[in-house]
Order: C-alpha cells, then structure tokens, then sequence
C-alpha cells in the first residue's frame, strides 16, 4: 500500500516535531515543504528529504501530489490555509489554536463538511500516552462525575516575543498559545461539555521583561523586546451545562519563585493529576490511594505525544477514519477563548 505523501507548510520550531513524527511513520513521505523564507523550506527540505519546495502555499495545494498537509504558521493564517488546503482537495493538520476567531472557525468547519475531508487539530495534550491512559480510566468511570477541574501554566519569565506577541498574528498571548492545550485537555477528559458562560481577568502589567538578566528562554526566530501586544497573564472561570467548573490561569511572565504547571480533575469516585505527575486518586477500603502509573514519563511526554498526534492523522488519512480533535472541537474551544477575552474586556461574566 502507498504511503501518505505529507506537505508541510511553514518550517519554524514547530514544524520540526511534525517532520520528525512523519519521518518515524513508515506509511508517510515527507513530499513537499512551504515556507515564505525561501532558504528556510529548501534547508528543511534538503534535511527531511522533500521532493518539492515552495514559497507560496498555494502552489503547494495545486500540486496533485500532495495528499495531506499540516499547517505550522501564524495562527492567523491558519483558517485561510486550511479552508482552501479542504477545498484543493487536502487532509489537514492544524496546529493549534485552530484559528483567532469564532467566526473564522465556523467558516473552517463549513468548508470541512462540504469537503468531506478531515481535519485534525494539533491539541497535542489529547495523544500523550499519559494522557490516554487517563483517559481509559475515565471511560471506565473510575473517576465518576468530574465536577471540577483546575489547570496552571504559569511562566515566570518566557514571552517568546516576535509574533507569538504580536496580537495581529497570534490572536492573544499565553491564553490562546498555552491556555489553550491546559483547557482543552481538562475539557476532554470532562467528556467536552457545553460551556455556557466565562468569568474572566487579563494582565497587560510586565510586558516582556527584556531587562531580566542571567536567565534565558526560548525566543521567536523575529524576536524583537521593543514589540509587545499581548496580554502578560489571564485567568478564568469557566461554567458547563452540566454544572461542572473550570478554573483556569496562565502567564508568559509573572513574578512567581518558579515555574508551575499542575492540571488536575475532580470526580465523585476519584480524582487525577495530569501534571507535573501523573497520579490517579481512590479510595480502598476506606483509604485514600494515590496510583502512580509507572511509565516513561512522570507528566507530559512531548516527542512521544507528537508522534502519536501524527500517526493518528496518518491512519486517519489512509483509513477515511474521524480524529479525536475534530474540527468541531475547535470551533467549541475558539468560543471559550474568545469569551474569556471578550469577559476579561468588559469586567463581567460573559454567557456563551
């Protein structure tokens, strides 16, 4: 059987981890790259062993040897290259945040369901094999009812800078880049139910802190410490129709002693830690238990998660088989993201 010949679009940091997965996926074939930077796509192509480099996407979705694409640019280019990668034909990707807006992501979808193609989004957290295996238990109704969840993703110093804090090409700061993986898996794990309302807070109060010395953080390849438009911190409530709550807070910089990530979820038969180390918590015979799977990682596995993320679109694509993060998916989270912004705006809880 023929492999999957892949396309990908953009050749920044990200792209790397979708790169290497399809190489490690003996049914994929890494055929064409696109990238704006011209010796950025022909560097990356030479290195993966593409066949055709281009400069304009465009041309990559005219290419009939293309079959499927992932899409590593600016978020706000996501929804204009998705919408016309469906209806050149192509399988898509998409890195996460699906898009800036919800009315961008009603229109991805729309061109989805009269494509008939798939489109996966790269919520990442969802194929870590940590998080599967909680997943499973929560199938298994180990945890009951999940009534309450509480994520963190709290950077200390990290606001990558370039476009990551350009508000025009990223569509927020740490709520829409980070926020959103620490949302969407508590979202998932609770069985994705309707949000009907947000209480949010944003920060504009630290800006980059390009004056902080002796500590060093990743930095967009166009970083530039004179630019900054994006919230420096956010923190949000958000209600389901089922009665269960999310509270959530995120930062690219925040005077905190260090960095933290802890995402957990409470039932009414156990509870879970995602992060900083995957736990399942019971009771046995009238004991509390705290379950520590013994597997490869404590937490969060990055490379293995992103594999799996790639073998799942992969087989998706030969198979004609639905991913786990539908394009639906992200039409539900871009109206928890916008609605936390559009609260955290108007100083008051937001109904959704």
């Amino acid at each position: 059987m023929s492999t999957v010949q892949i396309g990908v679009i953009g050749t920044g940091s990200i792209s790397s981890l979708h790169l290497n997965a399809y190489k490690n996926n003996p049914d994929a074939t890494i055929y064409a790259v696109c990238d704006l930077n011209e010796a950025r796509a022909k560097e990356t192509a030479e290195k993966y062993g593409a066949v055709k480099v281009y400069t304009d996407y465009n041309d990559l979705l005219a290419d009939p040897g293309v079959e499927a694409v992932s899409i590593c640019t600016w978020n706000n280019t996501h929804a204009e290259i998705s919408i016309a990668a469906v209806r050149a034909g192509k399988h898509v990707l998409v890195e996460k945040p699906l898009c800036r807006s919800v009315e961008e992501a009603l229109n991805i979808q729309k061109a989805v369901e009269e494509t008939g193609k798939i489109l996966q989004i790269g919520y990442v957290r969802r194929y870590d094999p940590n998080g599967q295996l909680l997943r499973s238990l929560v199938e298994d109704g180990r945890l009951g009812e999940i009534y309450y969840a509480k994520a963190s993703i709290l950077r200390r110093l990290g606001n990558p800078g370039g476009w990551f804090s350009d508000i025009e090409r990223s569509g927020g700061g740490p709520l829409i880049d980070i926020g959103v993986h620490a949302i969407d898996i508590c979202w998932y794990m609770m069985g994705r139910p309707k949000a009907v309302s947000v209480s949010a807070n944003t920060y504009r109060k630290l800006g980059n802190r390009s004056n902080v010395q002796d500590l060093s953080f990743y930095k967009a390849a166009d970083y530039d410490a004179s630019k900054n438009t994006v919230e420096d911190m956010a923190n949000a409530l958000i209600r389901f129709e089922n009665g269960a709550s999310l509270m959530v807070d995120v930062s690219f910089t925040l005077h905190g002693k260090q960095d933290e990530t802890a995402i957990r979820l409470y039932g009414d038969k156990g509870g879970m830690e995602i992060e900083p180390e995957t736990t399942f918590v019971t009771e046995i015979n009238n004991r509390i238990v705290n379950v520590i799977p013994q597997t490869d990682h404590k937490g969060f596995g990055f490379e293995a998660a992103f594999q799996n993320e790639i073998n799942h679109f992969v087989d998706n694509v030969k198979n004609g088989t639905q991913p786990i993060s539908p394009v639906e998916d992200g039409v539900e989270m871009m109206k928890i993201l916008c609605g936390i912004y559009e609260s955290a705006e108007k100083g008051a809880e937001v109904r959704l």
